[in-house]
């Protein structure tokens, strides 16, 4: 199996753990009671998904990111009984650096699941620290051989949160360090771990402000012959108009293939059932409906085929 994704992928992203449980008001560890209402929540989001299919949503490229307070009898079956993409994360919840969730059963995790993609949420600044950098990328290269070796597909989520320093040479504004630092600390993070023997098969991208930006990233994913490698723009929780203008920055670069969008889809229907304003039905259609929005969005700024 080569490097790389062949299609393309609308994720609805639900893997939220310890902000997760926020949105329930549940502080600390959950008891068994509150793991029930978690467990909840997140099928009500995978019923969104349902309700999407049934509107309309092609299965063959809807994806599903989940993992927690579902288990096999929850989100990752019954993704694969509706024929969706399933995938799961592999790292520790809200860890500065990445390690992986299980330890050294990281592989047997992944098996008993046999998810389409194994995810990571790492975050990544070149000008970070020098030492949780080279082992972030150590862990990171020792997962994507195992994947590899077993023909397995790799989503890598980039984070590249601004370092104290640079926040200072933009005057403390965080957009500006998005529009005007961000992306070229991207690439150079990318081309690290690519350096480093770290090779995902999908890149899922904060969004950038210029196209010109996101043909950059997407020419450093796929540098060194990494033909088949592709992008998907994650939505960050920011508000729609925000999300639609990455979206079609992205959707017309040859490499980007889709999107993995999370709280920007549920958030606001997930609270109305939480407090009683929606039913379960109402809230899964406004999640169907904010998902196929931006299925639509991606789909009418792709570049048409000649």
């Amino acid at each position: 199996m080569g490097l790389g994704y062949d299609g393309k992928l609308y994720i609805l992203a639900f893997d939220h753990r310890g902000s997760f449980t926020k949105r329930f008001g549940i502080e600390g560890d959950p008891q068994p009671e509150d793991i029930q209402r978690l467990a909840d929540g997140k099928k009500l989001i995978f019923e969104g998904i349902e309700a999407a299919l049934e509107r309309g949503a092609d299965p063959s490229v809807t994806g599903a990111l989940d993992e927690q307070f579902g288990g096999p009898r929850q989100v990752p079956e019954q993704a694969k009984a509706r024929g969706i993409r399933l995938a799961m994360p592999v790292e520790k919840s809200g860890q500065k650096e990445f390690d992986f969730e299980y330890g050294e059963d990281f592989g047997t995790h992944i098996e008993r699941y046999d998810p389409d993609f194994s995810k990571v949420l790492v975050r990544y600044n070149p000008d970070g620290d020098a030492e949780i950098n080279r082992r972030q990328a150590q862990r990171l290269r020792r997962l994507s051989e195992w994947l590899h070796e077993r023909d397995r597909k790799f989503l890598f989520e980039l984070l590249v949160p601004a370092e104290e320093g640079q926040l200072a040479s933009v005057d403390g504004d965080s957009d500006r360090y998005d529009a005007e630092l961000r992306p070229e600390l991207m690439v150079r993070a990318i081309a690290e771990l690519q350096d480093a023997g770290v090779e995902p098969d999908i890149w899922k991208i904060e969004g950038v402000d210029e196209r010109a930006d996101c043909e950059r990233i997407a020419a450093q994913c796929r540098a060194g012959g990494r033909d088949g490698v592709v992008c998907v723009v994650l939505g960050r929780g920011a508000d729609d108009d925000k999300v639609d203008h990455w979206l079609r920055q992205g959707a017309p670069v040859e490499a980007y293939v889709g999107f993995a969008i999370g709280r920007s889809i549920w958030d606001e229907p997930l609270k109305g059932f939480i407090d009683g304003s929606l039913s379960r039905t109402d809230a899964a259609a406004q999640m169907a409906g904010n998902y196929l929005r931006f299925v639509e969005v991606y789909a009418s700024a792709e570049a048409p085929v000649s």
